[in-house]
């Protein structure tokens, strides 16, 4: 028998569901307040079958994460403003093949766009076979100190994020 989602089995998705309602009506009246909730726990319970179901987050590693992410956005943007502004034959673009340790699909996927928001790079293909993700870089003097980079900078907290350690509680 199969059992019923929660309303609030997503509870950080109906929050950013109804949070980003209101930013986009740019309005805090009471009929989009309403929509925000509605929205907020409809979507979710919607596709609750196709989202995955993840143990507890470690929240602490997620905020250092997030300051990280954002931090290379913006050296990146800053980075590939100068690379595209300049001659063309300073440009060493590369493919990085990625050594994958995360277990879990949802830190996987994660990765992979993080990879994709931080300009200069776009992750293109998970090889599962291999445990690689592959990346494309616009500017790529050393893939492996690269891979290394994203191992240690993107990877690592992620596996902290997602995936527990013999002896963690859930």
């Amino acid at each position: 028998m199969k059992t019923r989602p929660s309303w609030f089995a997503h509870p950080w998705l109906s929050l950013l569901l109804g949070l980003s309602w209101l930013l986009l009506q740019h309005s805090l009246s009471l009929l989009h307040l309403l929509s925000a909730v509605a929205i907020g726990l409809v979507v979710p319970r919607l596709l609750h079958g196709f989202l995955p179901s993840t143990g507890r987050l470690r929240m602490v590693p997620a905020l250092r994460l997030l300051a990280v992410v954002l931090w290379d956005i913006v050296l990146s943007n800053i980075t590939v403003a100068r690379l595209v502004l300049g001659p063309p034959s300073r440009l060493r673009p590369a493919w990085v093949p990625v050594p994958l340790a995360l277990n879990d699909p949802t830190a996987t996927a994660l990765l992979a766009s993080i990879i994709t928001t931080t300009p200069g790079t776009v992750s293109c293909t998970i090889d599962e076979q291999h445990r690689l993700l592959w990346v494309h870089a616009l500017d790529c003097s050393d893939p492996a100190e690269m891979a290394a980079t994203i191992a240690q900078r993107y990877q690592a907290p992620l596996q902290a994020i997602f995936e527990s350690t013999p002896g963690d509680s859930p």
